[in-house]
């Protein structure tokens, strides 16, 4: 049987090491959050010294982390996978960009090491659910050899091709959508909210029209917002970085992102004023200072 390995357990990164042991596949785990770690272990995993350690047992290695630096120092920095002699194959979950996971793939192929990029689609609820997207790209055997441990907790899994960085490129595409729904929505319910009419009765509308409704109305903005419970999962200071590196490699290859330049400034407006930490939700309230009014429960202008 196939010996996995899992660094990084975040948000993420638990619930879908947890989905493995629960399928019964055999994970090594590590983190430098040892709680976290002890969670894992009490449910059948197996703890890991430190990522050499992992990739020293497991044959395939996934990692899911906060950053591209974290990811490269993980991959082939000191003390990282390339040094080890189990790994064959190393899974990126993580959301670094195109020209990342093809470095990251090139330096790895030196030590004979398959490396796929396979970021995620889903946020929190669908690692706990099990019912994450993922999008792989990179060697197509090495993807075969993975493809189990992607099943145990994704609803969805979708190969690209071999080409390094397709993964990658379409996960910033639908964290475009993501952002830029958001912000319009919020816009164009804060338009009704100002003219009179109270969210609730807003988004009771769009939720039903067939030219409105979808996530951003529906989840981000009738739920999470609505509610004020700003809980999707996902933090604003990492929205604002798939933002950058989405303009960035968009700029590379000649795509026009003039709408979305715009809205990655309400994503850097509040992680200036300190909210980074908070849920990326929370950049409504940065329409909402503007506006002079609330999309929440008692809806009215403030």
């Amino acid at each position: 049987m196939t010996m996995f390995g899992f660094i990084g357990l975040g948000a993420m990164g638990r619930h879908m090491a947890r989905h493995l042991v629960h399928r019964g596949l055999p994970v090594t785990v590590f983190d430098s959050n040892a709680q976290a770690v002890d969670d894992l272990v009490r449910i059948g995993a197996t703890r890991g010294a430190s990522v050499r350690d992992v990739a020293g047992r497991a044959e395939v290695v996934m990692a899911c982390l906060p950053t591209p630096d974290i990811v490269e120092q993980v991959a082939v920095g000191a003390g990282g996978v390339a040094g080890a002699s189990a790994v064959k194959v190393f899974v990126d979950h993580s959301t670094t960009g195109p020209t990342v996971a093809r470095r990251v793939a090139a330096e790895l192929s030196v030590h004979g090491i398959e490396a796929l990029d396979a970021p995620l689609a889903g946020g929190v609820a669908g690692a706990e659910a099990g019912s994450l997207s993922v999008m792989v790209s990179g060697d197509a055997g090495a993807f075969a050899i993975a493809r189990p441990a992607f099943e145990a907790f994704a609803g969805d899994v979708a190969y690209l091709g071999a080409q390094p960085g397709l993964g990658q490129t379409l996960k910033l595409v639908n964290n475009m959508i993501a952002g830029s729904a958001l912000v319009t929505a919020a816009e164009a319910v804060l338009f009704g909210v100002k003219a009179g009419i109270p969210a609730e009765a807003i988004l009771r509308v769009l939720s039903r029209s067939a030219t409105a409704r979808g996530f951003a109305v529906q989840t981000l903005l009738a739920d999470i917002v609505l509610s004020r419970k700003f809980d999707f999962g996902f933090r604003m200071d990492l929205m604002r970085k798939d933002m950058r590196l989405a303009l960035g490699e968009a700029e590379a290859v000649g795509a026009p992102m003039f709408a979305s330049a715009v809205v990655k400034q309400f994503f850097d407006v509040a992680v200036a004023d300190g909210a980074g930490s908070d849920d990326m939700t929370r950049v409504v309230q940065q329409l909402e200072k503007l506006a002079g009014a609330t999309i929440g429960p008692a809806c009215g202008q403030s």
